[in-house]
């Protein structure tokens, strides 16, 4: 595992936040043996004022500069890393010629790099190994320039048009291709990004095992007792809304709970008209657990879309960890979850798998579950990541370098 590196995580994503990041994990873990900072992504001036009205300053102030943009901040797993804010961008999503676009697009980008250029000469970062974790745009614009001895790109989703600007698609393209190597977080990703970049791994999404090992389950919920069936997570166009409606009016004496950002407000206009249906705002981390301890089984009711085949569902291992039941559609290749995660291939299948869990569910079975999810712990995926780093690092450096793997 890589040790004693200056690390820059240029992120899609920011630090805080209701769900759990697959790269806040890693790098927290990664900052244990490693001097760590965390880049967030660039908010922009629209952002900027949104930030004042949430009574947000301090990181507002922060954004303009009239407070410190990098900060050292202690995770929640006990490490200690650093934080960056970037100046405020200027929002040009909304623009559609591609010339103009393309010109300001010039200007963030550059104010990115020399900002992140000017932080490395301040903080004495030399050669540092820099992690593009989702945001290829920026990555690109910053390859070459911070004197780094590694170029990585943490892909850790699919890009299509409903979620993604078409210059961020077309700049992925062409930042696969460039960096030391790729680290997805699925197989079908991988295999999707060896066709442009032949350094390619795998480092599929953990689970915070110790924050969910005191909600546990020992032994099925009574059966006399109404069942209640949960899913946590976004609720966007990915969602199989016909399925849900199926399932739910065919099972009226279960209720279903869904909890997460509703961007698809369909989902919530279709299914809210059955009685057992109630929807929840996201929820923060640490109350993950104590929300899922309360259901019998967990659902992943999403598309056989082309963007789902490269889900790696973070929820899987969360249900798993506290011994829930899961029952889940095949939109990816989801093989190693066979012994574990009941897969339906349609809606009536799915239905009978949900009820067959419901009755059938057993304290060998949960004990069997919690035992699979306790293995997929984010320390073992930091641990992976980390090893990549090194493996890639001496295969670059030490041209002599042998592996086995």
């Amino acid at each position: 595992m890589i040790k004693g590196k200056d690390i820059i995580c240029i992120s899609y994503t920011t630090w805080e936040g209701e769900f759990t990041k697959s790269t806040v994990q890693i790098l927290s873990l990664l900052a244990k043996n490693n001097n760590v900072i965390f880049v967030e992504y660039p908010r922009t001036l629209k952002d900027l004022i949104k930030l004042f009205l949430e009574d947000k300053k301090n990181l507002a102030y922060r954004m303009l500069g009239f407070k410190k943009r990098l900060i050292k901040i202690k995770s929640t797993r006990n490490t200690d890393l650093k934080h960056l804010v970037m100046p405020p961008t200027l929002p040009i999503n909304f623009i559609k010629n591609k010339h103009i676009y393309n010109f300001f697009s010039k200007i963030n980008t550059h104010m990115f790099a020399e900002t992140l250029e000017s932080i490395c000469w301040k903080e004495q970062i030399c050669e540092p190994i820099i992690i593009s974790a989702y945001n290829p745009t920026y990555g690109l614009a910053t390859l070459g320039k911070l004197n780094e001895v590694l170029n990585i790109y943490y892909c850790y989703d699919g890009m299509d048009l409903k979620r993604n600007h078409w210059n961020t698609i077309k700049d992925e393209k062409k930042y696969s291709k460039k960096v030391d190597a790729v680290i997805a977080s699925s197989d079908y990703l991988k295999e999707e990004k060896q066709k442009i970049n032949k350094h390619c791994f795998a480092v599929k999404n953990g689970v915070n095992f110790e924050m969910f090992e005191n909600h546990c389950k020992i032994k099925p919920s009574n059966q006399n007792m109404p069942k209640k069936i949960g899913y946590i997570g976004c609720l966007d166009y990915r969602f199989d809304i016909e399925l849900m409606d199926y399932v739910i009016q065919s099972m009226p004496e279960t209720n279903f709970e869904f909890t997460g950002y509703l961007s698809n407000t369909q989902i919530a206009t279709s299914l809210s008209k059955y009685s057992n249906v109630r929807f929840f705002k996201s929820v923060k981390q640490q109350e993950v657990p104590k929300l899922l301890a309360g259901y019998d089984a967990g659902i992943i009711p999403y598309n056989n879309l082309e963007i789902n085949k490269g889900i790696y569902p973070l929820k899987a291992n969360e249900y798993l960890s506290l011994g829930l039941p899961v029952v889940m559609t095949d939109f990816a290749e989801l093989s190693e979850f066979d012994s574990v995660v009941r897969i339906s291939k349609n809606k009536e299948e799915f239905l009978k798998n949900l009820q067959s869990e419901l009755k059938y569910d057993s304290s060998i079975k949960i004990k069997n579950r919690i035992e699979f999810a306790k293995n997929n712990s984010w320390e073992k995926r930091a641990e992976s990541f980390g090893g990549i780093l090194e493996l890639i690092w001496k295969q670059k450096y030490r041209p002599n370098f042998i592996t086995n793997s």
